[in-house]
């Protein structure tokens, strides 16, 4: 098939990545995206194993390093702030806890996007509202009005997936809620951070500070325990309700964290969720990041897998010669077993969290770290002109 038209929904980390890989492969990709621009700051996201190997093959190392934190490692405190434990960014090659590329969400979309944006078209402000498919193509009406059809869509739009539910069916069906609340969001660096994240953990709750490359700032983390979840993620005045409610009393430095609450731009609070599902596609619609296969910030790994699913899937589609039934079974057989490997990794952080104080931490399998990190093999994709 030539000039291979596809859509991507979401600009968030995968869309972007995968509409650069499938550009490398001669596609004309569109990214619509329902915001109005990037979304800058959000969590620091890390890139460990083979995720790092992707960034090489997409010539963005040097980008996506010059954007990183540059964290130096983490203390791990008590209430009165006396260290219990150091751990260094360069422990375990760079992959562990606190690793080398460690790159605010909305910079890595930064990078992303500024690598891909003459050559991909991006459509802010709009959103996948209908689409008909056929054995030939598909065709999508935007919340905008207008019409098109491509011959490929993506649906990069995150845990909380519009275009799945459109096709696959309810969120019901496929986010596994795991018992955990998360919630971060930018504070003034009143709290003398100098390159190192602080963090202090009692009975399943956690309140922690990380820098940033703005030395005036940091992001704050909290997390706590919570068997159901039922807020609209979108009310924000009522998750933050729920945040005061369950960490106002928690100590060390997290009523004066709360005390920003009210004026911080970017605030966010979500279930700890997983999605599990049997297929990620569905004729010439498929899907590709937490929208596919959310492994919870718990696994560290979310965006490792963002990274290197967009690189497999675009070249399995292009290998395939743009056909979605051999290009879409490639890609599964290819990256079930490593996103199962990282979603075990999300499921014992979860344990090991909820274990009571005093007991025993579970054993880790060396083995199925490895297989989260480097559990896949990536072929050497022929891109155009080679």
């Amino acid at each position: 098939m030539n000039d291979v038209r596809v859509l991507v929904a979401g600009a968030s980390v995968a869309g972007p990545a995968l509409a650069h890989q499938l550009h490398q492969f001669g596609a004309d990709v569109t990214v619509v995206e329902r915001a109005d621009a990037l979304r800058p700051g959000g969590q620091a996201v890390d890139a460990r194993g083979i995720a790092k190997d992707v960034i090489r093959r997409m010539g963005l190392d040097a980008a996506i390093r010059a954007a990183c934190t540059h964290t130096l490692g983490a203390h791990t405190v008590d209430a009165d702030g006396n260290v219990l434990e150091t751990v260094r960014a360069d422990d375990g090659d760079g992959d562990g806890y606190i690793a080398e590329i460690e790159i605010l969400r909305g910079d890595l979309s930064q990078v992303l996007y500024d690598a891909t944006r003459d050559d991909v078209e991006f459509i802010f402000g709009d959103r996948i509202r209908s689409l008909t498919q056929d054995s030939d193509g598909v065709d999508v009406t935007f919340e905008s009005g207008r019409a098109r059809r491509f011959d490929l869509v993506i649906g990069a739009d995150g845990l909380h997936s519009s275009l799945r539910t459109m096709v696959f069916g309810p969120r019901e069906q496929y986010v596994r809620h795991l018992g955990h609340v998360l919630s971060f969001f930018t504070v003034p660096n009143e709290f003398g951070l100098d390159g190192w994240a602080i963090e202090y953990s009692e009975s399943g709750r956690t309140a922690g500070l990380r820098p940033i490359p703005d030395a005036s700032r940091a992001i704050a983390m909290l997390s706590f325990p919570a068997a159901d979840f039922d807020i609209d993620y979108r009310d924000v005045d009522a998750l933050k309700r729920l945040l005061r409610a369950r960490m106002d009393d928690f100590g060390w430095l997290t009523p004066r964290i709360l005390g920003h609450l009210e004026h911080t731009p970017d605030f966010y609070l979500d279930q700890v969720a997983q999605v599990v599902m049997q297929r990620w596609s569905s004729g010439r619609v498929g899907l590709l990041g937490d929208a596919a296969f959310c492994s919870s910030p718990f696994s560290g790994q979310g965006t490792g897998l963002a990274l290197v699913g967009a690189y497999v899937l675009a070249g399995e589609l292009a290998a395939a010669d743009w056909d979605p039934t051999v290009g879409f079974a490639r890609y599964e057989t290819r990256m079930r077993p490593f996103v199962e490997a990282n979603q075990e990794i999300g499921r014992l952080n979860v344990r090991s969290r909820n274990a009571e104080p005093g007991t025993s931490p579970e054993e880790w399998d060396m083995s199925l770290i490895d297989r989260a990190l480097n559990g896949i093999e990536l072929p050497e994709y022929p891109r155009i002109g080679n």
